[in-house]
Order: structure tokens, then C-alpha cells, then sequence
């Protein structure tokens, strides 16, 4: 589903990371700016950003700012995906009504 490699997890001191995968959003960030030692993962259905998307309708987990935790995150980020196949399949349907019905 992911590349780790193209994750620039060193950057998440920075800058926020964020994309999707058949529906199910994601975004990292880390935990502290500049001295974060971890980082959290949110998954959420599409269509809307982080930011509009309602917070029961999200899912976190935490994990080490290192090259480990980012392969803990991964696998999470697949587990997810996996777990609610139907949850994501469901929000990029309702996506693709949303950007039809906004004409």
C-alpha cells in the first residue's frame, strides 16, 4: 500500500505528511515540532482533509519518530486498510457521488 520510502518521516518535525489509499485517508505528524521523538498516525474516510474531517471519524496510533516505528506505522496503515475494506470501498463511493452531485 505504502512506501515507507517515500515518507519523508525526518520531516515530520516540519511539515505534516498526508495521503490516501482506495478511500482510507491518512496523515502523520509529529508530536512535538522540531524535538518530536514520535509521531501519530490518523486514518479517516474520505473525501475531506484532515482538518474537515470529524474527529469520532478518525482513528490514531503512535509511534517512534525512527526508522523503526515508521515500519511499525506502516504495517498499521495496512492493518487498518485491511480491517475496514468495506468502510473505505463505502467512502470513495460516497466520494464519487459527492464530486457528481456538486455540478
Amino acid at each position: 500500500m505504502i512506501d515507507k520510502r517515500l515518507v519523508p518521516y525526518g520531516g515530520l518535525k516540519k511539515e505534516p505528511f498526508s495521503g490516501s489509499h482506495n478511500g482510507m485517508r491518512y496523515y502523520m505528524n509529529g508530536d512535538d515540532g522540531k524535538s518530536s521523538t514520535t509521531f501519530t498516525v490518523w486514518v479517516y474516510p474520505e473525501p475531506w482533509c484532515f482538518e474537515q474531517t470529524p474527529d469520532e471519524d478518525k482513528e490514531s496510533a503512535t509511534f517512534p519518530l525512527s526508522d523503526e516505528g515508521m515500519d511499525q506505522a506502516i504495517v498499521w496503515l495496512n492493518e487498518r486498510y485491511e480491517a475496514e475494506k468495506e468502510r473505505w470501498g463505502r467512502s470513495l463511493q460516497d466520494m464519487m457521488h459527492t464530486i457528481a452531485n456538486s455540478d
